[in-house]
């Protein structure tokens, strides 16, 4: 017979466990120590694809899916990640990221140069080719010097191509930069017909490429991580494309913006053609705005080192921009010791310091 209401107590009571309830709550991650490691080359729609075993006979494509501990650390070509699950890159296979290690250097950017949020373009890059044309579309000195603070800041050798020169004579341009240790490689066959329209999505623009420029730059590329970074249409893709054998897509010019069309998406690491191990080149996709609002003025200085002796009279506390009193930039520059494009050149740097004051200069070569 049943127990009344009235004469129950707590020992009568049974209480469900909760599952989450019981887990005991800790920061601590598994270690991984078992993770494979592997080399990121895309990442795609949260997808993330890496050649594991590297230059191995076991060398394979995995595509893995970001562990949740990790949804707040971006991932991008060139890392380096440990991956456990499914790594046997099998079709269908989906292999889990669960780590990215240490970075040895780092490619940034802001959509501009008022906006807090770092953008991070590449990882573990040495090498970064500024590409950019002749002409059609015309080059910006806001630009190249945009990048080339950001390869010091990052810790990474700079090197320029410029492209179609067979369209304009690049020397103005290239005299801006004449008193820098900067290596230049001009390729003089453009992606033009004979009426002048840009083709340079063209099949057989290869065979009508600088093949002497090519070369060149191949010199620069042994056992290293490079790379390319520049507006849709100047030909990066299409530079990449010669040396590693590799379709990506190319694209040409509006005739009526002047700007190029975008054709790659994502960054895509490849292996340069008959290269030692080691040997990969990135090809990123065109963009239209570099900001460097993570870069700290003073490091600004230093990827002007043609003008950087001229503050050795500047008073204590200078910013060096325009509106600086008696800054010693402006006498070093004029008796000549930074040489004929030492104006263009304060000019340049004056336009980069003042920037984040101006939010109006979020198009790409403004300033």
């Amino acid at each position: 017979m049943g127990r009344s209401t009235g004469s129950w107590d707590e020992s009568d009571v049974r209480i469900r466990p909760n599952k989450r309830g019981t887990r005991p709550r800790t920061k601590d991650r598994p270690a991984h120590e078992d993770a494979e490691l592997g080399r990121i080359v895309t990442v795609d729609r949260g997808r993330y694809t890496a050649v594991v075993d590297e230059d191995t006979d076991g060398e394979r494509v995995v595509v893995a899916a970001r562990a949740r501990e990790l949804r707040r650390t971006p991932v991008v070509a060139g890392d380096f990640v440990a991956l456990v699950g499914d790594v046997s890159g099998e079709p269908d296979s989906l292999a889990r990221l669960v780590r990215v290690e240490e970075r040895r250097t780092l490619l940034r950017r802001s959509a501009d140069d008022t906006d807090p949020v770092e953008r991070v373009v590449v990882a573990n890059a040495d090498q970064l080719v500024i590409v950019v044309a002749a002409a059609n579309p015309e080059p910006r000195t806001g630009f190249i010097d945009r990048a080339l603070v950001a390869a010091y800041d990052a810790g990474i050798s700079p090197l320029l191509c410029v492209t179609k020169a067979d369209l304009k004579d690049p020397a103005e341009l290239l005299s801006n930069y004449e008193h820098l240790d900067l290596p230049v490689i001009v390729s003089r066959t453009a992606a033009v017909d004979a009426s002048g329209v840009d083709t340079l999505s063209d099949e057989g623009l290869s065979a009508r490429l600088d093949t002497e420029a090519v070369a060149e730059l191949r010199g620069y590329l042994d056992g290293k991580v490079t790379v390319t970074l520049g507006h849709s249409g100047v030909g990066k893709s299409t530079m990449v494309n010669a040396l590693t054998g590799a379709q990506r897509a190319t694209g040409g010019v509006n005739a009526v913006t002047g700007r190029g069309r975008h054709t790659s998406s994502s960054a895509l690491a490849l292996k340069v053609l008959d290269a030692p191990a080691g040997t990969w080149i990135i090809d990123t996709p065109g963009i239209r705005s570099f900001g460097l609002a993570h870069v700290d003025p003073d490091r600004i200085l230093s990827a002007f080192p043609d003008l950087e002796p001229g503050t050795a009279d500047c008073a204590r506390g200078c910013k060096h921009d325009a509106a600086a009193i008696d800054c010693g930039l402006d006498a070093y520059v004029a008796d000549g010791g930074a040489g004929d494009a030492g104006v263009a050149r304060l000019a340049s740097l004056r336009r980069l310091l003042g920037a984040e004051e101006r939010p109006e200069a979020k198009e790409l070569g403004t300033v």
